[in-house]
């Protein structure tokens, strides 16, 4: 069984927050930073996929800032960010800053850049491999025109039917009855 498989379609965390050790709390706050310390790394991978990606005929590839929400789509600025009374004297939960910075850039810019690569590695799979999966229907926001194997007759007649007509990878398919 997956991890997941029974899992319902909510993560439980708050119904459980106030149950953790202080400290474990603590220790779980320094482990949400740590991996700004890979960011460069995820950066160049990203970076290196989409020149990939262009490199090889790519065009009409979203950016990185079509990932990235608009600063004025923020409910809050440092002026008015609300703050939370702390736990104790230096708690960061009363500091506006703290908010803004991990509310405003830290947090949206993370799922920006990993929706992103997550994105163009999709149209990866779905350039080099059209070959059908229990996860390819989530690949629809990756769809191309043709794969690689769609470029040249004597491969293509070497796939399946459903994966020849795919849609996700082949815009030919979108005129099929």
């Amino acid at each position: 069984m997956k991890a997941c498989d029974s899992c319902a379609g909510r993560v439980e965390i708050g119904k459980n927050h106030r149950q953790i050790p202080v400290w474990q709390r603590g220790v779980g706050m320094i482990l949400i930073y740590l991996p700004l310390a890979t960011f460069p790394f995820v950066f160049i991978s990203a970076y290196l996929t989409y020149y990939h990606l262009r490199l090889v005929g790519g065009k009409n590839i979203k950016t990185l800032s079509d990932f990235i929400p608009d600063r004025a789509s923020h409910r809050y600025n440092l002026k008015s960010q609300i703050t939370m009374e702390g736990s104790f004297k230096a708690s960061m939960a009363q500091s506006k800053l703290f908010w803004i910075l991990n509310c405003t850039w830290y947090c949206p810019v993370s799922v920006a850049l990993f929706e992103w690569h997550a994105y163009m590695v999709k149209i990866v799979e779905n350039w080099w491999c059209p070959f059908t999966h229990e996860k390819k229907e989530s690949y629809r926001n990756a769809m191309i025109d043709k794969s690689f194997w769609h470029l040249y007759p004597e491969d293509l007649s070497k796939l399946e039917k459903q994966d020849r007509d795919n849609p996700i990878w082949n815009d030919s398919a979108d005129k099929l009855p």
